[in-house]
């Protein structure tokens, strides 16, 4: 039964990491490969947890994961997102990236806390630049299906771009390195480094 209050929690992890130059949901930093340590993450928070995967990952899935295979209607970050709507178009979703090492659990636990189901989504941003991060956010069942529509007439648009101009409830993180992502060699190098200042 889904309730006001259901969560289901997405790991992204089906882009093709070209910058990386390796599957960024497969590198370690702490101790089991970055999709797995997310999810784990949303697991404790999170009614049920999903991988979101490219059709082609399957076979490099533990059966002890769900998962949700790219549908390949959308392009971008929205693919794995609007895949998962469709699949659960009743509940929210916190949907976070596989490339954020130094997110912590006390983190999500204060997105949640500022949870705000009257609009669209609840995003962290940086103070400094205060845009929503649509991959380190909880995106509401009505925002979700708002986008759908809006992704059928507007191809082009992202994630961001959409929430940018719809309501949405921003979240400051007490710690700025929780949005830290690591897309490049050299940006893994120095998170890896934070990783192991932080621990």
């Amino acid at each position: 039964m889904i309730f006001p209050d259901t969560l289901y929690g997405l790991v992204l992890s089906g882009g093709k990491s070209i910058r990386m130059g390796t599957d960024k949901g497969l590198i370690t930093y702490h101790n089991k490969p970055q999709r797995e340590y997310v999810y784990d993450l949303l697991a404790k928070v999170c009614n049920k947890t999903f991988l979101s995967i490219r059709p082609n990952q399957l076979d490099e899935v533990s059966k002890k994961f769900e998962f949700i295979a790219d549908e390949d209607e959308f392009s971008g970050p929205f693919n794995g997102i609007l895949s998962a709507h469709k699949k659960h178009p009743k509940v929210a979703w916190l949907v976070l990236a596989c490339d954020l090492p130094l997110m912590k659990i006390e983190a999500l636990e204060v997105l949640i806390s500022k949870r705000n189901r009257s609009k669209l989504a609840t995003a962290f941003a940086l103070k400094e630049n205060p845009l929503p991060e649509p991959l380190a956010a909880i995106w509401e069942a009505k925002g979700l299906s708002r986008a759908l529509d809006f992704k059928k007439s507007e191809q082009g648009t992202g994630p961001r771009k959409f929430l940018v101009h719809h309501d949405v409830e921003l979240v400051f993180p007490k710690d700025d390195n929780v949005l830290l992502n690591a897309n490049s060699e050299s940006e893994y190098v120095h998170a890896l480094k934070l990783v192991s200042s932080y621990e």
